[in-house]
């Protein structure tokens, strides 16, 4: 039984996820983390006569071990490491949604304070690919930045949707660690440096990332889920009902390799096996976990679990000698087995009592109906599926319909389907009334993103007075363009908007990697050039036109930029092309982001004169305190009550400027999120270098307020074409 090695009690409650440890003088090991009203406690027991005289770090008493740092913003996120090499002690990083603040604890003074427009809802820190400093590297509002020790912006990048979650982690085994990003779209992306080399998709926001070792990393969905990435290869995953609020590697029963130690939100702390996610320990807090670091708290030479509530309760987890590490599950862990050992005897009978009840109806039947009633099916029995696209019906959406069937006189009774990111929950049961039994089923499916998902296809097969069924198991791919149907050309107009790109491939391997893609009735043939193929998107009724012509160009024609990028790259995937130089055009998108380019002129402009008018009624504030003290002092009661009077009226003045500057800000977030996005859609319009060279150029031109500039990076992908 492994317990705690030591608990503190300290008086005060932490933010989730807003833990971290720093020696802050590279001696002393110092827990910290984030209260509510905007202050951080740095708890600190190996030196109570520390004290610290500051406007900024205030300490709790001359015999207190704990001191607070106020930011008088609300924190968004924290850690401490080493951002100055040359300094030997760790910096304490912390976020807010509008500033980044690099704090030197030891020598209390601030190293930088930058103000960042896309917040911070997500920090690590560490070494980032060939960039020789160490990186403060934080996940905003679609975007990543990295600042250097003295605050110089040397990385930034953009992603998807809002940043979540950060880590480093070698994931391509090249000796050098790449940047890990979870954000809202579900998605993992894997920088190297300012390149996205891999995208996993998840089935929900990944709220929590750690490196674990090597290539291995743990992550942390919104929807309890939890489980173990090898680069692109998920080694296992678990689902709770409770939330994971922390998540950190640390090797518990000192065997060698890291353990996934996981925190929940109902106070549960458990550690899991790396490699199947097996339970190996675990304990419980009274009150929601809020972080879990590790450290030598006690400066023993030991490294210690610490695990912290959101009560302020702090335990520390010492890993057992070498002849202990079998012993880490208390003794309810015999009781666990014993419960388990319980319920396969209970099983066991059952199978038996089925088997019992199959013979006695199998010999008073004699090869009649009980055949039937016992579940006996013809040997060649198969379970058959098809896919196909339903354009429209009467009663429902556009849609891909699963069928599934049996070879011959048999009934399905029901099907169970597991597949990630289509249904709630991630399954989905199909189970006809007693009078609509069949030997066919349809199951519509309406996949809401572009990737290609595992169908897991469970199917009860019997006949209509079967008392027991067979259970066939199978699985289906549905490809990564399902939802698109395929369509005369000519039948419709043709988008406007366009990509065109030149490959140099034969036209059959894009025929090839179109009919692997797309659910297509009869495979697409070549047989003469140009290849004109046309789609309908099920989703909106949109256009979409891929064609090639002998030269080796590719044009593909839609409204949708987010689908072009889809499209183009895939392909690029498929006929492993490195480096894609593409030229596109989407009138109505860039109009649009043309018109929050403006937007955002104006919300910049107002925030300004927001800024300067409650400057001024901050002075004239004092200014009418100062005035209506003085009438009170000399008895004038009459100046002193109007001087109340005016200052009532300017507070509330001040109460609404505060109301319209929130909500302009606001509305400037959404807009730099809608132009960090674009910009994203802009590079993924192409693949590699060019792709880099995009996203760096288009924020140079948004720095210099080139807006005739980006538009030119967004067509033709340089400002020189």
């Amino acid at each position: 039984m492994l317990v705690p090695v030591f608990t503190l009690k300290l008086n005060h409650r932490i933010n989730p996820r807003m833990v971290t440890v720093g020696k802050y003088d590279g001696t002393h090991p110092c827990l910290t983390a984030a209260t509510q009203a905007g202050k951080i406690f740095i708890h600190n027991p190996h030196i109570r006569s520390q004290h610290f005289v500051s406007n900024n770090l205030l300490q709790g008493g001359l015999d207190s071990d704990t001191s607070l740092l106020n930011i008088n913003q609300n924190v968004s996120c924290l850690t401490a490491g080493v951002l100055n090499p040359g300094l030997q002690h760790d910096m304490l990083l912390v976020g807010t949604q509008t500033n980044l603040l690099a704090y030197d604890v030891h020598n209390n003074s601030d190293v930088f304070y930058k103000e960042v427009a896309d917040g911070a809802n997500a920090i690590v820190l560490g070494q980032l690919g060939e960039i020789p400093s160490p990186l403060a590297i934080i996940g905003g509002n679609c975007t990543l930045q990295g600042f250097d020790q003295d605050g110089n912006d040397l990385f930034w990048t953009v992603t998807g949707d809002n940043v979540r979650s950060l880590a480093l982690c070698d994931f391509d085994g090249d000796g050098k660690k790449e940047l890990l990003a979870g954000s809202e779209d579900f998605d993992i992306r894997v920088f190297k440096e300012d390149e996205i080399m891999a995208e996993i998709s998840e089935t929900e926001t990944i709220t929590a990332l750690c490196h674990m070792h090597g290539s291995r990393f743990g992550y942390a969905l919104a929807n309890g889920t939890v489980g173990v990435y090898d680069r692109a290869t998920r080694y296992w995953r678990i689902k709770s009902k409770n939330h994971a609020m922390s998540i950190h590697a640390f090797d518990l029963n000192s065997d060698g390799v890291c353990e996934l130690i996981t925190g929940w939100s109902n106070g549960k702390i458990d550690a899991r096996s790396d490699r199947t996610g097996e339970v190996i320990f675990k304990d419980n807090f009274t009150s929601c976990v809020a972080g879990i670091v590790e450290e030598d708290y006690r400066m023993d030479g030991q490294k210690q679990l610490i695990c912290c509530s959101v009560e302020g309760e702090v335990r520390g987890y010492l890993p057992p000698d070498r002849e202990m590490r079998g012993n880490l599950m208390d003794t309810n862990a015999e009781q666990d087995l014993i419960r388990e050992l319980s319920q396969r005897k209970q099983n066991l009978l059952l199978e038996l009592r089925n088997y019992e009840e199959n013979s006695k109806v199998g010999l008073s039947a004699f090869g009649g109906e009980g055949d039937g009633q016992i579940g006996i099916i013809p040997a060649n029995t198969q379970l058959q599926t098809g896919l196909s696209v339903n354009v429209d019906t009467a009663n429902q959406h556009p849609h891909v319909e699963l069928s599934i069937s049996t070879s011959n006189d048999t009934i399905i009774r029901a099907v169970l389907i597991f597949a990630e990111g289509i249904f709630d929950g991630e399954s989905h049961v199909v189970h006809p009334s007693a009078h609509n039994l069949s030997g066919q089923i349809f199951v519509p499916i309406v996949p809401p993103k572009d990737i290609p998902v595992d169908l897991h296809i469970k199917a009860f097969v019997g006949y209509r007075n079967s008392m027991q069924f067979h259970v066939f198991e199978l699985t289906r791919q549905l490809p990564r363009f399902s939802m698109y149907a395929q369509c005369t050309p000519g039948t419709a107009s043709e988008p406007q908007s366009y990509v065109t790109f030149t490959v140099s491939d034969r036209v059959q391997r894009v025929v090839m990697w179109m009919n692997q893609n797309f659910l297509i009735p009869n495979d697409i043939q070549c047989t003469s050039m140009p290849l004109d193929v046309c789609f309908t998107t099920l989703r909106d009724g949109g256009q979409l036109n891929i064609k090639m012509n002998a030269n080796g160009e590719v044009t593909v024609r839609t409204e949708d930029i987010d689908l072009a990028g889809e499209l183009i790259q895939s392909m690029a995937s498929f006929l492993a092309i490195e480096d894609l130089q593409v030229e596109a055009d989407f009138p109505a998108y860039f109009e649009e982001l043309r018109q929050i380019l403006v937007q955002m002129d104006d919300y910049h402009s107002v925030h300004q004169k927001l800024t300067a008018e409650m400057a001024d009624h901050s002075n004239l504030v004092r200014s009418l305190l100062v005035r209506a003290e003085d009438a009170r002092l000399m008895g004038d009661m009459k100046s002193m009550k109007k001087g109340y009077t005016d200052l009532y009226d300017l507070n509330r003045d001040l109460i609404n400027g505060y109301k319209i500057r929130c909500n302009n800000h606001t509305e400037l977030l959404s807009c730099l999120r809608a132009v960090n996005q674009a910009i994203q859609r802009a590079g993924r319009l192409r693949v590699g270098k060019p792709k880099t060279q995009v996203i760096s150029a288009c924020r140079d031109a948004i720095k210099n307020n080139n807006v005739n500039a980006l538009f030119k990076i967004m067509r033709a992908g340089s400002t020189s074409s």
